[in-house]
């Protein structure tokens, strides 16, 4: 099966994961797909393959290099969930033949248009096929296109037995997208000494940086009275939670940096007189700015206090993950290997740092070292999320051979 008759297939299947959940997953909809890959793997030849009590998809083929050689065992991750900023059930997509430049119509009723004056990475791909929406959907490339390019590595790999290669552990994870996709990974029975998340965007992507990132609550509690006879004793709950986003730095959000600026990014405000609440994503690559913004907010709670009396605005910040930079310096080989796959397959490498996080992030600190690579997915987490059929082939050709360069072997077919 190609790699874009299997991601069709996985983008019709609903895998929206849902912050606030205990259960891992945390939707009962990410079990259809874990159980199709399960089943398929199977189908493949890998008899490992499971589901484990909390969704995770894992199995492995087993080394076949020669008597004498040997290779650590080499992981590769991708996660089936989807985003929760737009809508991932009923996705409708469709293949643009052959990208002609101009402005991609996405609803039939000719309203939600895409346009390479709006999102300039199109003109890189004229001439490609490109699946896009409906507009009514995200799309799911993020991560459904790694998926689909692991999935058609493991057909590649079980369709010439003849090529050696080291032992490759396979690993799908449910709720990443609201960041628990480690939080139950079973690293011993993944069973991988070090691995790769194909979860990056653009074409040559390769990332062993992350954000530095915590999730912010302040919780807001106000006074109730008849406003017609409520001076001096009513605490809107609502202006203060107002109040309280105007006194961070304007600027300092997603839409106004790129590259290595951190930013303080509002995720939701709901609230009346009695109580409002604001919830905040925190993200800095350095750990003494990270640190310093989440005293921002707390600085911010006490001088609130300061005007409408004790324990009128509480927060609490938990930190999510780290920039995992650290953990992938002493493993750099991880890099040179991927760079090198990359070149001999005819993609440049860019090296960039991850505006968000992966599962590698966790896993990293949890002790598998785990960079991350390019999955083709680009304008993600909203209706105009779109992929090449053609990049998604090359990252297929370059992990097949970025596993036979693991296993020290030549790419050379």
């Amino acid at each position: 099966m190609k790699v874009a008759e299997r991601f069709l297939r996985y983008v019709a299947i609903n895998t929206q994961s849902a912050p606030g959940q205990e259960a891992i997953p945390s939707t009962a909809c990410q079990w259809d797909l874990a159980r199709l890959l399960a089943e398929e793997l199977r189908e493949l030849g890998v008899a490992d393959a499971h589901v484990d009590a909390h969704g995770y998809v894992m199995g492995a083929l087993p080394s076949n290099l020669p008597a004498g050689q040997s290779a650590p065992a080499l992981g590769l991750i991708a996660h089936m969930d989807t985003a929760t900023e737009c809508s991932g059930a009923e996705v409708k997509p469709r293949i643009v033949p052959h990208y002609d430049g101009g402005v991609i119509v996405l609803s039939e009723d000719g309203k939600c248009t895409m346009s390479p004056q709006q999102y300039a990475s199109l003109k890189k791909h004229i001439g490609e096929d490109l699946i896009v929406t409906d507009g009514s959907t995200l799309l799911g490339a993020d991560n459904k296109a790694g998926v689909a390019e692991i999935m058609a590595v493991v057909e590649w790999f079980q369709s010439h037995p003849e090529v050696p290669h080291g032992k490759l552990c396979i690993g799908f994870t449910p709720d990443e997208e609201v960041g628990r996709g480690a939080d139950a990974f079973d690293l011993e029975a993944f069973g991988a000494e070090v691995a790769y998340t194909v979860d990056g965007g653009e074409l040559g992507e390769l990332e062993y940086e992350t954000f530095n990132a915590a999730a912010a609550q302040v919780t807001i509690t106000g006074t109730v009275i008849h406003p017609g006879y409520a001076k001096d004793k009513m605490k809107n709950a609502a202006l203060i939670a107002a109040r309280f986003q105007a006194m961070l730095p304007e600027v300092e959000t997603p839409a106004h940096t790129e590259g290595y600026e951190g930013f303080y990014h509002l995720q939701q405000i709901e609230g009346d007189v009695a109580q409002a609440t604001i919830t905040y994503l925190i993200r800095d690559y350095d750990k003494s700015a990270f640190e310093a913004r989440k005293g921002v907010l707390r600085r911010t709670a006490q001088a609130l206090n300061q005007i409408y009396g004790p324990d009128t605005v509480q927060i609490s910040i938990e930190d999510t993950y780290y920039n995992m930079r650290e953990r992938i310096e002493p493993h750099m080989e991880l890099i040179e290997l991927a760079q090198a796959a990359m070149e001999e397959t005819g993609i440049q490498p860019l090296i960039v740092p991850v505006r968000g996080g992966t599962d590698g992030a966790r896993l990293s600190y949890l002790g598998l070292p785990c960079p991350n690579l390019c999955c083709g997915a680009l304008n993600t987490h909203g209706p105009y999320e779109y992929c090449s059929i053609q990049d998604m082939e090359k990252i297929v050709a370059m992990l097949i051979c970025l596993v036979r360069k693991f296993g020290g072997n030549s790419c050379e077919t």
